[in-house]
C-alpha cells in the first residue's frame, strides 16, 4: 500500500446526489472489484492498481473550516469516491476532524461506509444525532461472495453490528445494497429492526466482468438476475414493513 500526503485547495464538491460531497482521501484501501470510483485513478497520477494507493488530504480540515463559513450550507455526503473510514483514517483522522467542523457549524451530514471504524466516533454522533445519518453498504448476505468482491472490507457481521449500535443510539441508519450481489436477499432478515431505510442499486459492473467469469457467476450480471432480485428484495422488505428505495 502506497500512502501519500497531499494538500488540496478545496474539499466541498458539488454533487448530483446531495448538495455536496467531501472525500477525505484519494483512493481506497478496500479496493472492491466492482467500485465505480476506479475512474479516479486516471486523475490521481498513480500507476498502482486501484486499492494499492491512498492519498491523505492532510490540510482538508483547515480548508473545510474556511469553506464551511463562506459556502451556502447544504447536505454533505461523506464520502462519494472513497470510504471515509478506511484503515488510514485510524491514523490520520481526517474524516473525524472534518465531521467535527461540519457538525459543529450546523451542517447536515450523510455518512456512507463499509467500515466498523465508524463506531470510533459514536461520541460525536451522539452529540449531533439530529444532524446526521449513517448508511452502511452491504452487498450480500453470503460472506463467501463478499470475500470474492470485497476481500479487504470488514465482514458482514461487523457491518451489521454498526447498524445495531448506531440504530440503538437513536441515529438514523440505512442499508445500501449496491451493487446487488448473489445472496443479497439473505440480508433482509439480518437488518430487520436495525434500519430506517434500505437503498438498492445495481451500479456499473464494467470493472468486475472478469471476476464474475472467473467464479462462474455470469448469470448474476444479467438483467434477468437484477429483475428477479429486485422483486425478491421488495417482497421481503414489504413483508417486514421496512421502507426502501430501488434506484434502478
Amino acid at each position: 500500500m502506497i500512502v501519500g500526503l497531499v494538500c488540496v485547495g478545496s474539499v466541498l464538491s458539488r454533487s448530483r446526489v446531495f448538495d455536496y460531497s467531501l472525500n477525505p482521501y484519494v483512493g481506497c484501501w478496500f479496493g472492491c472489484v466492482y467500485c465505480y470510483a476506479r475512474f479516479m485513478r486516471r486523475f490521481s497520477g498513480h500507476r498502482e492498481p486501484w486499492g494499492e494507493f491512498v492519498d491523505v488530504k492532510v490540510n482538508a480540515p483547515m480548508v473545510l473550516r474556511r469553506e464551511a463559513v463562506v459556502r451556502r450550507r447544504g447536505l454533505v455526503w461523506v464520502s462519494a469516491v472513497c470510504d471515509p473510514y478506511q484503515p488510514v483514517e485510524a491514523r490520520y483522522r481526517v474524516t473525524r476532524r472534518c465531521l467535527e467542523i461540519l457538525l459543529g457549524s450546523g451542517w447536515p451530514v450523510y455518512i456512507q461506509t463499509k467500515s466498523d471504524l465508524v463506531l470510533r466516533d459514536v461520541d460525536l454522533f451522539r452529540r449531533y444525532r439530529g444532524q446526521l445519518e449513517v448508511t452502511v453498504t452491504i452487498t450480500t448476505g453470503d460472506d463467501d461472495i463478499r470475500r470474492i468482491f470485497e476481500p479487504r472490507a470488514p465482514g458482514i457481521d461487523r457491518r451489521i453490528e454498526v447498524l445495531r449500535r448506531l440504530h440503538k443510539m437513536g441515529l438514523k441508519t440505512n442499508l445500501m445494497i449496491a451493487p446487488i450481489l448473489p445472496g443479497a436477499d439473505r440480508l433482509i432478515p439480518m437488518v430487520e429492526g436495525l434500519v430506517d431505510e434500505v437503498l438498492i442499486d445495481r451500479l456499473n459492473y464494467h470493472y468486475a466482468d472478469h471476476i464474475y467469469r472467473r467464479y462462474g457467476l455470469e448469470e448474476a450480471m444479467t438483467n434477468e438476475f437484477f429483475i428477479r432480485m429486485k422483486s425478491r428484495l421488495a417482497s421481503l422488505l414489504d413483508e417486514r414493513g421496512i421502507p426502501y428505495k430501488i434506484l434502478f
